[in-house]
Parts: C-alpha cells; sequence; structure tokens
C-alpha cells in the first residue's frame, strides 16, 4: 500500500508540475495575528483613536503579508500530512483503478497518453486544493 500511495502522489506531482500549477495557501490566522497586535500596541500608544488606527494598519500589512505566496503544487502535496496523501489518493484511485502499473513511471506513462483521464485527475485535483486547502491556484505561462 505505500508504494502505490508514493506512485499516485507522484503522478499528481507530474500532472500539476507538466500544468505549471501554483497555489497559495490563506493564511488567514497569521494575518489576524498582525491584526490584532497592531491594534492591541495602537491601543496602548494612542487609546481609543489608536485601537482603529493600529486595526487598520494591522489589517492592511496582515492582507499583504498573507497575499501571493504562491508554491508550486507539486511541494504542497509532497508536504501534505500523510492522512490527507491518503484522502487525495483515495480520490484519484477512483478514476484509476482499473489501470494496472508496477511503479510510478509506468503509471505517470499510461495517464498521460490518456487525455481524458489526465483531465478527470485535473479537475479532482484542482478540486482538492481549492476545497479542502482553501488554496487559489494559478497556472503559469
Amino acid at each position: 500500500m505505500p508504494i502505490m500511495v508514493d506512485d499516485i502522489m507522484r503522478l499528481l506531482c507530474s500532472i500539476s508540475q507538466e500544468r505549471k500549477m501554483k497555489a497559495a495557501v490563506k493564511h488567514s490566522g497569521k494575518g489576524a495575528m498582525v491584526a490584532g497586535a497592531m491594534a492591541f500596541v495602537g491601543g496602548l500608544v494612542g487609546g481609543p483613536p489608536g485601537i482603529a488606527v493600529g486595526g487598520t494598519v494591522g489589517g492592511l500589512l496582515g492582507a499583504w503579508m498573507t497575499s501571493g505566496q504562491f508554491k508550486p503544487v507539486p511541494q504542497i502535496l509532497m508536504e501534505l500530512p500523510p492522512a490527507e496523501q491518503r484522502k487525495l489518493v483515495n480520490e484519484a484511485m477512483a478514476i484509476i483503478g482499473n489501470l494496472d502499473w508496477t511503479d510510478a513511471v509506468q503509471l505517470t506513462a499510461l495517464v498521460m497518453s490518456n487525455q481524458a483521464m489526465q483531465q478527470r485527475l485535473l479537475a479532482m485535483l484542482t478540486t482538492y486544493v481549492t476545497k479542502e486547502l482553501q488554496a487559489e491556484i494559478r497556472y503559469e505561462d
């Protein structure tokens, strides 16, 4: 079973790498911490008006810090915890379950020669990244 997980994860990485997919996972917690900290400091320094100014500045700073942090999707996939990888593999198996392969290279070759299967896997991967990871996807040219 671990070999199958590794094979399918490599396949998904190959597909996303070929499409040059990048994703930005939203770090809303980090942005909220910055906004809260700035509001707190503003309140200490300037009283009630300082809270408003600090919160505004902190909110803008937090939004700026967390925007545009795009990473290649293959890197994100390989950094997933094992439970999430298994979940993704189970979804992929629903699409490629009828294929017979011996290693990741053969599996990748089988899928890359089948445009319909590629599209189904790409759609599944896109849905997973956007819904489960709550990430924004970009395709580089």
